[in-house]
């Protein structure tokens, strides 16, 4: 297995903002097989005390995909797709997301080890919106088994 890119443990990759619109929640809400209307109908989200529809939990796969495929592409981080395969993933959520934010998020590389011959990278994402309130914190898990040698 080559050298681990340790350096890069605790590096934090620039903001990414998403804005959340309401067609978009209402698809992935509809491809997931949502069917409350608080993820469709504004009048029933705002009858709920929402401003907007409000987004699935898993929504926060849309608004934090671009800063986790940003990492996962870094040639800093030296990550061989060909051996790399799903870990884990974790989320705290805290504010729900609606139709209408603007949700920020920053991805940080919290560590990168090795056991076993295998190679353990985990990501952390801290997503918040417009108002400085934190919507999720994820935990985000690749491993990368050893490739072939010669």
């Amino acid at each position: 297995m080559p050298p681990l890119p340790t350096d890069q443990i605790g590096r934090a990759y620039p903001a990414d903002t998403y804005a959340v619109g309401r067609e978009k929640v209402r698809e992935y809400a509809a491809a997931v097989g949502e069917t409350n209307p608080l993820h469709f109908d504004p009048a029933v989200a705002r009858d709920a005390g929402y401003a907007d529809v409000l987004a699935p939990a898993m929504f926060v796969v849309v608004y934090c995909s671009r800063p986790f495929l940003t990492a996962l592409f870094d040639p800093e981080l030296a990550i061989d797709f060909a051996h790399l395969v799903h870990g884990a993933q974790e989320f705290r959520w805290a504010q729900p997301v609606v139709a209408g934010d603007e949700i920020t998020t920053i991805l940080t590389v919290r560590d990168i080890s090795e056991r076993a011959g295998l190679r353990f990278d985990t990501f952390e994402t801290v997503s918040r919106n417009q108002r400085g309130e934190t919507t999720c914190v994820g935990t985000w898990s690749t491993i990368i088994r050893a490739g072939e040698e010669g």
